[in-house]
């Protein structure tokens, strides 16, 4: 197991540092922060001042390094268009997409997995039938029309719930929160929802085709011939043994849920990361870019490492055999 963690830390730290690269390369192709900063009717000693102010006359390795050093301490400079610390505003923010994407993930694996289960054991059924319809409705429709329809039935037409914004919120140190306030849920609601509908319906095509899948194999044979009840077949055995596919996807799917939450974030105006990320792009605000696509990317490595980890819990051959398996 430690050999097993020490293994993936270093493939983590191999990953954030490509990223980090990438991110760098941000500040030097893609526009001049010093003109940003200055403006176009600056003089050329203002530029040269400003320049060595920033580190930026430094040879390139070294600009890489002074970079990496600042990004492990969650620096990334000032933004370009709020002319405030980046580190502050993503703060601001993140709790906004956290709780959006750690409730559309809870409401796609709640909803989702026992809806594949159930498509599974009684797929003849017309519930199932309809299951199968919805999930296909879920997977073709762009999440931006998911949103839209969602505001035109329930905030235009029958006037339930709120189209816009965060609501109201609590703070609990730097963490603000919506979710102890009603109505921070209500409109928590919609953006949720819109959130969770791909996720919800992927997972539960993947859990149908996964027990089908397990429901043949020569175990479950066996264990119908010892007399097992149906109860202890399906939820003892065969779910155990889906669920281990289902991690994997549904660990990636909460990586993705936080970093392409920007559709939704930009129909329900939700002030997440998502949204800063959008006005960042359209400014060409590069250190906000830069900080997004490097938290974004430690992100999908701390739940890849988690999602590594708990394979040890569902599956005890992984166990058995020391990860060897893996």
């Amino acid at each position: 197991m430690l050999a097993f963690i020490l293994r993936r830390l270093i493939q983590a730290v191999i990953v954030m540092v490509s990223v980090a690269f990438i991110a760098f390369l941000l500040f030097q192709y893609v526009g001049d922060p010093v003109v940003f900063l200055l403006g176009q009717d600056a003089t050329p000693e203002q530029i040269r001042a400003l320049r060595t102010d920033l580190g930026l006359d430094q040879p390139f390795f070294v600009q890489f390094w002074h970079f990496l050093l600042n990004a492990a301490q969650g620096e990334f400079g000032l933004s370009l268009r709020q002319g405030a610390k980046v580190s502050r505003l993503i703060a601001e923010r993140f709790p906004a997409t956290m709780e959006l994407a750690m409730v559309a993930a809870a409401l796609a694996v709640v909803v989702g997995i026992p809806m594949g289960v159930y498509a599974a054991l009684r797929r003849g059924s017309f519930l199932a039938q309809f299951f199968m319809t919805f999930s296909l409705l879920g997977v073709s429709l762009p999440t931006f029309l998911i949103g839209i329809l969602l505001i035109l039935v329930f905030s235009v037409t029958l006037d339930w719930l709120p189209s816009f914004g965060r609501g109201d919120t609590v703070q609990i140190g730097w963490w603000s929160s919506g979710l102890f306030t009603r109505d921070g849920w209500s409109h928590l609601i919609l953006p949720a929802l819109t959130l969770a509908i791909f996720q919800l319906t992927l997972i539960m095509r993947l859990v149908r085709a996964e027990m089908l899948e397990v429901l043949r194999t020569d175990y479950i044979k066996f264990a119908r011939a010892r007399g097992l009840s149906d109860r202890a077949i399906h939820f003892g055995h065969a779910l155990k043994n889906t669920l281990v596919p289902v991690l994997t996807i549904t660990g990636l799917q909460l990586g993705g849920l936080i970093a392409f939450a920007i559709i939704t974030e930009t129909v329900f105006q939700w002030p997440g990361m998502g949204l800063l990320f959008i006005q960042a792009v359209s400014f060409a605000d590069i250190p906000v870019m830069a900080a997004y696509l490097c938290l974004i990317a430690l992100i999908f490595v701390v739940i890849n490492l988690i999602v590594d980890l708990l394979y040890f819990a569902v599956d005890p051959r992984l166990r058995i055999n020391g990860g060897r398996a893996h």
